[in-house]
């Protein structure tokens, strides 16, 4: 072997290969993103939705709010409790400030027929599915949906 098929002791054409196939991957997925043509997004009709306002409490609290009825809350999250919820909407609220979006518009809180649920913002369309988070997380978001409307 001469000391041109090597480089630190790899076989030249190994590492020319392993280059080729990162190359390829990553054109790949770039056609792939800018064309459309792998979509996971699973073809279920909704089932149900709620439009929903979430706004922060003196007290720590998280109040939701279902757009409908917004003088009532559906729901108020103790403070200190459920993590997710709250930085799942910290997060989602910070995209809208970047935007220079206020918060006039609810959050569309979605449950497919598969049983999944998707939260979505249409302003900055940024879409949250539940299920990717697990079973605990996703139950919280769960409540929302199922919690009785306020008397109005």
């Amino acid at each position: 072997m001469s000391a041109y098929s090597t480089i630190h002791g790899f076989p030249r054409s190994a590492l020319i290969g392993f280059a080729a196939m990162a190359v390829g991957s990553i054109i790949l997925a770039g056609v792939g993103r800018m064309t459309g043509i792998y979509d996971n997004t699973p073809n279920v009709a909704a089932v149900a939705s709620r439009d929903l306002f979430f706004h922060d409490q003196p007290d720590g609290s998280v109040e939701v709010f279902d757009a409908r009825y917004p003088k009532a809350p559906i729901e108020t999250v103790p403070p200190a409790s459920n993590g997710f919820l709250r930085a799942t909407m910290r997060g989602l609220a910070r995209q809208r400030l970047r935007q220079d979006e206020g918060a006039a518009i609810p959050f569309r809180l979605t449950e497919w027929a598969d049983g999944r649920l998707t939260l979505e913002d249409p302003v900055t369309h940024r879409k949250v599915e539940m299920e990717a988070f697990g079973a605990t997380n996703e139950e919280a978001f769960a409540r929302i949906m199922t919690a009785k409307d306020p008397q109005s």
